[in-house]
């Protein structure tokens, strides 16, 4: 971390704190209601309260303290996190059909972030409008309408960057963290036995006591770690530092005494079940705290927004997307960006949601399987990295790997009872998700190999071109080629129709390898070839964005000057037309097909100047 960085550690750490943990950072307002609620059964008494509290404690503990941000947030691929990194570094170094299977586990893995990305901001947003009623009960037919206006301004502002949003939600969070750890406060001093639930015999206690119905009860104690899988996916925005910092010091504390609190009231009054967050406040308070509740939980949505844009960018970098319009809006965090079609995709589906379901509760069902899901994969490629990039011992990965998921799949399993009261959303976001990416990759993959085999050999080029001697023109000419392979269709339909060649002719591949950032003497490699024609590789990471300005710095570095006001860039388009296979195979390649037309091509990618740009087409079949 460089002196900038350290001097803005606590700026970063607050706007860590308000986009980061908001989701966790609201699940008091909910979770122990849920808990006792009447499809579980359980009466609120001292061993189930105590079960309660402990599981609540100890869940917190491991997952979000030890394996998040312990464990998970070691894998820092150079900074960036998500998922889809760790997929990448967990096959980094294994055999092809391990490697397969994690990139399938992975890519599975990131349909269900998306489907999170999904429901959270309508759970978040319908549950603070229903809690409106609070204080105008007659208010609930303006819910929806009103939710989806609130909903609109998030994603609106979206567009000012994490940073500014962050800034901007952060004092709000700092605000209601340090009002839970009051309230808890107060009623575990008034109530100080709680506060023997921190020991972990109540949780064994209450599985074996009540066996079937503790194990339906993790569906809703899952709900106070709803918003951890988000910690590694944001990292790219804060770093892990703000992160780690902001938990242990401020959210985790205020979390806990919450909880407690409100176990602390049932214990001495049961009928406080009816909402314990609220009853936590003295009168007096009850409109404010109803008010900060509210912002609070429109700001819980933001976590997975930004980590569904870090998400995103990375697939696109790695190939399992086409490629769209990247915003970066901060100078000093690389990692905070905006992308506007997966800001305005996102709510599209978070409207249809709303208008659908219109109540939180309707939702809430499918709230924890895209949750527990996602880090039940986690953990499965956590481990593969700390085996195979870090080399810590086969025996120490496999019990960490065993005690994880002894963790995970039952709360997986728990939620996977809530399929059909709305569960099915997350898993079939999920599903349509995992087809696009992997259908993208692999008709992508068919594409390069049929436009490899359609090109030209380097040595019958040059043949060519020496019994030919087609006329020179002044200037230098670039073509971009998909491949490094080959010459591109491009310059031969250049030289077949026009029968001239520029004095220098350039063949530039970009290339983008699966880490965040590559080192700077390695971003552009040049290779002399016969008639004054060259090959250039230009490769970067999946967290950078090349353009043409930079790329011509480095090659002038490298010795090979480029002046843009006499160089022309010729990028083939490639016609693509479905070819003669199976239903199925016909759908994906319409699929591929029309992500294709709405992608972005390369020289909008690298900003290439329209005026400096020819196209020649090409026909391939997919």
């Amino acid at each position: 971390m460089d002196a900038h960085q350290k001097q803005s550690l606590p700026a970063i750490t607050l706007a860590a704190i308000g986009v980061v943990y908001g989701d966790i950072g609201t699940s008091p307002l909910y979770t122990l209601h849920e808990c006792f609620s009447p499809h579980i059964g359980l009466a609120p008494t001292q061993p189930v309260i105590f079960g309660f509290l402990s599981l609540i404690f100890w869940s917190q503990v491991l997952i979000v303290s030890l394996k998040y941000l312990a464990f998970v947030l070691r894998a820092d691929n150079r900074g960036e996190g998500g998922i889809l990194t760790l997929m990448s570094l967990a096959g980094r170094n294994t055999d092809p059909k391990t490697t397969t299977v994690l990139l399938v586990l992975g890519l599975i893995g990131g349909g269900l972030f998306y489907g999170d990305s999904i429901i959270t901001p309508a759970v978040s947003v319908l549950s603070a409008l229903e809690g409106m009623q609070v204080i105008a009960p007659n208010l609930k037919e303006f819910v929806v309408p009103c939710s989806l206006v609130v909903l609109f301004m998030l994603f609106f502002i979206q567009k000012h960057g994490t940073a500014k949003v962050g800034r901007l939600f952060g004092p709000i969070m700092v605000c209601w963290f340090l009002v839970l750890g009051i309230l808890g406060l107060k009623q575990i001093i008034a109530n100080p036995t709680v506060l023997s639930a921190l020991h972990p015999k109540w949780a064994f206690h209450f599985f074996i006591q009540y066996k079937t119905t503790a194990f339906i009860a993790l569906g809703a104690v899952v709900l106070s770690v709803t918003g951890g899988e988000a910690l590694y996916a944001d990292m790219g925005h804060f770093g892990k530092h703000p992160i780690q910092l902001a938990w242990f010091t401020l959210v985790s504390p205020a979390l806990i005494l919450n909880y407690f609190g409100q176990g602390a009231l049932i214990l001495s009054d049961p009928t406080a079940l009816e909402n314990p967050f609220f009853l936590l406040a003295p009168t007096w308070a009850l409109i404010p705290l109803v008010l900060l509740s509210t912002a609070a939980t429109v700001i819980a949505s933001q976590a997975v927004i930004s980590g569904a844009y870090s998400m995103t960018r990375q697939a696109v970098r790695m190939g399992y997307l086409p490629n769209m319009t990247i915003m970066h809006t901060s100078a000093v965090e690389e990692g905070q960006i905006y992308m506007p079609f997966i800001n305005w995709l996102l709510f599209f589906c978070i409207v249809i949601i709303v208008t659908t379901f219109a109540e939180s509760s309707k939702l809430a069902a499918a709230y924890g399987i895209a949750v527990t899901g996602t880090m039940a994969i986690t953990s499965i490629l956590a481990c593969y990295v700390a085996r195979y990039n870090w080399d810590w011992s086969r025996i120490v990965v496999k019990y960490l790997g065993i005690a994880l998921l002894c963790i995970d799949i039952p709360f997986f399993a728990a939620n996977l009872l809530k399929v059909f009261e709305g569960g099915w959303l997350p898993l079939g976001v999920g599903a349509l998700t995992f087809a696009v990416m992997a259908i993208w990759k692999w008709e992508r993959f068919l594409l390069l190999r049929q436009l490899s085999r359609m090109s030209m050999p380097l040595e019958a080029f040059v043949t060519m071109v020496d019994k030919e001697s087609p006329a020179k023109v002044p200037g230098t000419a670039i073509y971009l080629s998909r491949t490094p392979q080959g010459i591109p269709h491009a310059l031969l339909h250049n030289l077949n129709h026009n029968h001239v060649l520029h004095e220098r002719i350039v063949l530039m591949t970009f290339r983008t390898q699966d880490v965040p950032y590559v080192d700077p003497d390695q971003h552009i490699e040049i290779k002399e070839l016969p008639n004054n024609i060259w090959r250039i590789s230009v490769t970067y990471g999946f967290h950078e964005a090349p353009e043409v300005n930079e790329v011509f710095r480095r090659c002038a570095m490298k010795g090979m000057s480029f002046n843009l006001n006499n160089t022309t860039f010729f990028l083939s388009r490639e016609t693509l037309i479905p070819s003669h296979r199976s239903i199925i195979a016909r759908l994906r390649a319409a699929l591929f097909i029309w992500m294709s037309k709405n992608s972005l091509r390369t020289n909008d990618f690298i900003h290439v100047p329209a005026d400096r740009v020819v196209e020649m087409g090409v026909q391939v079949e997919v």
